[in-house]
């Protein structure tokens, strides 16, 4: 008689791995980086270069010293969240601040946890969160746009607010002047903001690419996209002289760069397709509530953390079935 030795799952082959996931997210982030390059110029180039290497730096040294195992920041992942936290931030941010985030977003966002695959949240936005509540002048002055061929690639950035910004401290009196705003600059990234998330059509550009390449799943960020929109379109119809149009919150702030890049991290996020239509469904409403009615102009980064925490209960609700196993009949 022959016995047969199975292993365990996945029984199916894919030349996929951590290293090819993680560098393709980094490519489909390149064009925001050159378009944001483009309008705050060393600023931007600065910044994304330290905290790219402050990130890789305190991975390699605590994976040297302190857990003394094998070194992974060749995987990309620690490149990825240096640069997501980059994009998080105004381009005008002391460097000091940057390297403290960036040890943030390592040493306690993941390899307090164990390092990749272990990290409840997502360390790019632990690192931004805590240096909103550490740093919130800082990380709240925004530089205006400006091509550099119109101000040179070295020179100072002027500061201004954001048009989130402008809405939460001025109120309905401004909707007019928001009205007034081309949407398509906001969607080309005329506008102020962190440097990341200024311009849609180059992160839709890099979404779209990591859709067709499958390396994110369109249900959580679809879930979030049309969550935002339903519930302020509703608020919109209900009072158009206190809220400010849906289409507008779609392409203001964070949105774009959180929902497709920050939400779809597969460590922190759901594993089956309803659990991540009710995950994006909480980011959505959080990030409304908190534009709308909190204490800051943007929700995006504190509505993914929030639902981070949630994920565990959500695989639990939303078990995907066991191959070979039928479910009972309800009678």
């Amino acid at each position: 008689m022959n016995n047969y030795t199975i292993s365990g799952s996945p029984h199916v082959h894919s030349t996929e791995n951590t290293r090819k996931i993680m560098y393709r997210v980094i490519l489909a982030l390149v064009p925001a980086l050159l378009v944001a390059i483009y309008y705050f110029g060393w600023y931007a180039l600065r910044l994304t270069l330290v905290t790219v290497v402050t990130c890789m730096l305190t991975e390699w040294l605590i994976q040297k010293f302190l857990i003394k195992g094998p070194v992974t920041i060749t995987d990309g992942s620690a490149a990825l969240t240096g640069l997501l936290l980059a994009f998080n931030v105004p381009a005008n941010l002391p460097i000091w601040m940057a390297i403290v985030g960036s040890v943030v977003a390592i040493g306690i966002g993941k390899m307090a946890f164990g390092g990749l695959g272990k990290n409840p949240f997502n360390p790019a936005l632990v690192g931004r969160v805590f240096m909103l509540v550490s740093f919130p002048t800082a990380m709240t002055t925004w530089p205006q746009v400006a091509p550099i061929f119109e101000k040179g690639f070295f020179t100072d950035a002027v500061t201004g607010p954001t048009p989130l910004g402008i809405l939460k401290e001025s109120g309905a009196e401004t909707l007019a002047e928001l009205g007034d705003m081309q949407f398509l600059d906001m969607v080309l990234g005329n506008r102020g903001g962190a440097f990341g998330e200024v311009c849609a059509i180059a992160l839709l550009l890099g979404a779209l690419y990591l859709i067709i390449r499958k390396v994110i799943d369109i249900a959580t960020p679809l879930s979030i996209l049309l969550t935002v929109f339903v519930f302020t379109g509703a608020c919109y119809l209900i009072n158009p002289a206190v809220y400010i149009a849906p289409w507008y919150h779609l392409v203001y702030g964070g949105l774009l760069l959180g929902a497709f890049f920050m939400a779809t991290d597969m460590v922190t996020s759901p594993m089956t397709t309803k659990g991540k239509i009710v995950f994006g469904i909480g980011i959505g409403l959080i990030t409304v509530v908190i534009r709308l009615w909190g204490a800051y102009p943007e929700g995006v980064s504190f509505a993914i953390l929030i639902m981070n925490a949630f994920t565990p209960l959500i695989n639990k609700a939303f078990k995907p079935q066991v191959f070979g196993v039928v479910k009972p009949s309800k009678k």
